[in-house]
């Protein structure tokens, strides 16, 4: 029975690696099977029962593909290449590329888990291929593109100006903007760590999209 094997998975783990904490990532209608669990494990003696945790996730709605209704990973990881290679087809501006079926599903991957960690995991959300690959506003093909234009500076300017430049001008109030934002990572890191939400760092990168940079960056320059 899954209880049993579940019990008895939380001991060998235990025995195996002597965690600090065991964090279990199961949907929602799992929430009383774990309380059970923990609650088991304590009255057999086992005091780090106390450092196990259920992080519960909502319901994915009308997430389907060519295949029909019930979807796995396989069905998922195949259609983001497919809807990302009929994507940067139809985008004039696309580089011609060594690899675009990796890139599609680079890209596709990032669109995805942006999609699924950009709210409260224990929220139910309607999925949607369309949402999933906007080239504009809050979405993982957004960030990518951000990534892209600054690898794209980086190239162009090289690092080592990073040892010689003008501290005058961080001063100004736009790179005060940009650096408090940068400055709150490690906030947003421990946030992430103690409620376990990936949303806050999802939230964090967001923030750093290419009108926000580029128009602080533009006005350094």
């Amino acid at each position: 029975m899954p209880f049993f094997r579940d019990l008895a998975a939380a001991i060998d783990r235990m025995d195996r690696y002597n965690f600090d904490t065991m964090i279990y990532v199961a949907d929602k209608g799992q929430q009383k099977h774990f309380q059970q669990l923990f609650q088991m494990l304590k009255i057999m003696g086992y005091d780090w029962a106390e450092r196990c945790q259920h992080v519960p996730f909502g319901v994915v709605q009308g997430m389907k593909t060519r295949r029909g209704d019930v979807t796995f990973l396989e069905d998922v990881l195949n259609e983001i290449r497919l809807k990302m290679l009929q994507n940067m087809a139809s985008i004039k501006t696309t580089k011609e590329l060594e690899n675009p079926q990796e890139t599609a599903e680079r890209v596709g991957l990032a669109a995805l888990i942006i999609q699924d960690f950009r709210g409260l995991l224990l929220s139910d959300y309607q999925f949607s291929w369309d949402r999933v690959f906007q080239s504009r506003g809050d979405t993982g093909v957004f960030l990518q593109y951000t990534h892209a234009r600054l690898h794209s500076l980086e190239e162009t300017f090289g690092c080592g100006y990073l040892n010689d430049f003008n501290t005058a001008c961080l001063q100004e109030p736009q790179s005060v903007s940009v650096l408090q934002h940068l400055l709150r990572f490690d906030e947003v890191l421990y946030r992430s760590s103690q409620d376990l939400q990936p949303r806050h760092i999802v939230s964090y990168m967001l923030t750093l999209r290419p009108d926000f940079i580029f128009s602080k960056l533009s006005v350094m320059s």
